[in-house]
């Protein structure tokens, strides 16, 4: 299969940013909504060729954008990371928030031993919960 001109344009400009350019690869499909470049690269070089924020993967997809209204194409270019598992690759990363939990309170007493609470530790929307009732309280005084 040959090298068409817009997998040789996208392995150009990718080529001259990353550190390690013969592990760049560029596939190419076509189906019903237009032409697939699928972009490969070194684990060590997705960081340049996304860049900050997307920055640098969003001026490839203008750039290429920009071809397709010269070849009457639409060209879509996908990042392939091969560190992540391929079910994993069709859905962006996400940071899992770590669910807020509040530590118990120690105290000391007099003689210098710590009294822990054997109470259980409780999740934010419970704290969110007592916290709110206890401010339905103070709006009921009349002060």
């Amino acid at each position: 299969m040959s090298v068409t001109i817009d997998q040789q344009f996208i392995e150009y400009i990718v080529k001259s940013l990353v550190g390690k350019p013969e592990a760049v690869v560029v596939e190419r499909s076509v189906d019903e909504k237009g032409v697939l470049l699928e972009l490969t690269v070194d684990p060590e070089d997705i960081g340049r060729v996304i860049g900050k924020r997307g920055s640098t993967a969003q001026s490839l997809r203008a750039l290429l954008r920009a071809l397709g209204t010269k070849n009457d194409a639409r060209y879509n270019l996908k990042i392939v990371d091969v560190d992540r598992p391929e079910s994993e690759r069709g859905t962006p990363r996400q940071k899992s928030a770590p669910v807020q939990e509040t530590a118990p309170v120690a105290a000391v007493s007099d003689d210098g031993v710590d009294n822990v609470p054997d109470e259980p530790v409780e999740k934010e929307s419970d704290l969110a919960k007592k916290t709110r009732a206890e401010l339905a309280d103070l709006d009921d005084l009349d002060i």
